[in-house]
This record gives C-alpha cells, structure tokens and sequence, in this order.
C-alpha cells in the first residue's frame, strides 16, 4: 500500500515536472521567435536563439555538462551527432556557439511558428525521401559548406526509442570531404532518459555532451574512400563514448520510408 502511494505520488510529481518543462520551453520559444523578428544581422539572430535555449535549460533544471571542448575547431567545421530524442537540436543549439548551422529534415520546415524561426536563423532544410529533392538540397549544402560556414547534422536522420547507434547516411562526410573541412564527432547522453519517442511530458534528468577529436580532411584519399572513411570513424567513436548497442544495420530513416 504505501509502495503504491509512493508510486502514485513520484507519478503526480514528475507529470507536474513535465508541465512545468514544456511551458518554461514554450516561453523560451515565443521569446526567441520574438527576437529572431527583429530586423537583425543573421549572426545576432543566432546569438539570440542560442541565448534562448540555454535559458529553457537553465529554467527546466536540465543542466548541460561540455566535455572536452577543445576538440571543437575555432573555424568552419561539420559536426555528426547522434540523435536520441526531441530535445537534441535544441541541445546541441544552446551547447555549441551560435555561428553553427543545423541541417534538418524538411519536415520541419512545415511546422508553424518552428518552421519560420529556424529560417531566421539560418538552418538548412534536406528532404529525407525524394531523391531528386534530396540531391538538390545536397548541392545546396555543398555551396554553404565551401563559404566556410560551420554546420551540424545527425546522420542518423531520425532516431528511434530503443537504445543504440543506428546507421549513418554519407551526406555530411560527402559535403565535407568535398569542402575540404574536418569533421567533429559529438556523443550526446542523457536526452533519450528525458524525452524519448513517443513521449510528451519530459523527465527531469542531466545531459552531457561530449566533444571527440576531428576527423580529417584526408590527404590522398578520393573523395569515396575519404567519405566512407571519415563515416565509419566517426560513428565508432560515438558509439564508443555512448556505450550503447550497435544498431548498425538499422537505418530508422529506411523504416519511415517504408511506412510512408
């Protein structure tokens, strides 16, 4: 009986926690795009959102803990991450300095308000299922990269509720081998705990990122060989640092694909 009572009261409490979460974000978020409106340079936009992520974390007492940042180049970079839950982006937003660009699905783009923002701030936009789309959105990204400009994906594409590290897809390795820039594994833990898939309500809980030395660009590889490569070390540090399950041979973006 009071196993029960407790169970039911941790149950109230972390539903309470989870109210509380989602409207601390929801005030972050009206107020980033609030700002992002202004008629600002695209750097202080960024500046902005960023500023905005970290007060969402700081206000739902989810605190972020950086690891071994030194790994992060000053300059134009490509970050891989892996992707666990919701909350990864807007991890990896008020983690990394605000010059980043994060590459998203077009999905995305269709949401209201969100969609809008994410422009404002410069986020590029792939399309995960056509493949003539996808090819454009690739060239497109090839050019962003050759302007020097420092971007972050999860090639993952999608993640799933079970743990693990699931298939990596080539287009961030194959945009920067071609642009000739290093690439910056990032092991993310903890956010899979704290909203899962399926899940609307967060849990209360820690998040730590963790910075992994770059990789590349490779001198005397062709660019197939530096591609694959690069891919595969970058995945097996992740999955190394993570200590989760290799799900290599799940590729959750094919899973979709398959239910669409």
């Amino acid at each position: 009986m009071v196993s029960s009572l407790k169970r039911a009261l941790l149950g109230l409490l972390e539903i309470a926690y989870g109210l509380y979460a989602v409207t601390a974000f929801l005030v972050c978020g009206l107020l980033a795009f609030a700002l992002v409106l202004l008629p600002l340079g695209i750097a202080t936009r960024r500046r902005l959102a960023h500023f905005a992520a970290q007060a969402f974390f700081r206000l739902a007492g989810m605190p972020i803990r950086l690891i071994d940042t030194q790994h992060l180049p000053a300059g134009p970079c490509v970050v891989v991450a892996n992707h666990a839950s919701y909350l990864d982006g807007v991890v990896l937003k008020a983690a990394l300095p605000a010059r980043f660009s994060f590459v998203i699905k077009k999905e995305v783009s269709h949401v209201p308000l969100a969609g809008f923002m994410l422009r404002r701030i410069g986020s590029e936009f792939v399309d995960r299922f056509n493949r003539h789309a996808g090819g454009m959105d690739a060239r497109r990204l090839f050019k962003v990269a050759e302007t020097g400009q420092a971007l972050a994906f999860f090639p993952e594409g999608t993640f799933l509720a079970e743990p693990g590290l699931g298939k990596f897809h080539t287009g961030a390795f194959a945009i920067a081998a071609r642009a000739e820039l290093p690439i910056v594994p990032i092991a993310i833990r903890g956010t899979r705990r704290i909203l899962p898939s399926g899940r609307f309500l967060p849990r209360p809980g820690r998040i730590h990122i963790q910075v992994l030395p770059a990789l590349g660009p490779l001198p005397g590889l062709d660019s197939n060989a530096a591609i694959t490569q690069t891919r595969d070390q970058a995945r097996a540090r992740i999955l190394t640092a993570l200590d989760e399950p290799d799900l290599s041979e799940t590729d959750g973006v094919a899973s979709l694909q398959a239910r669409r």
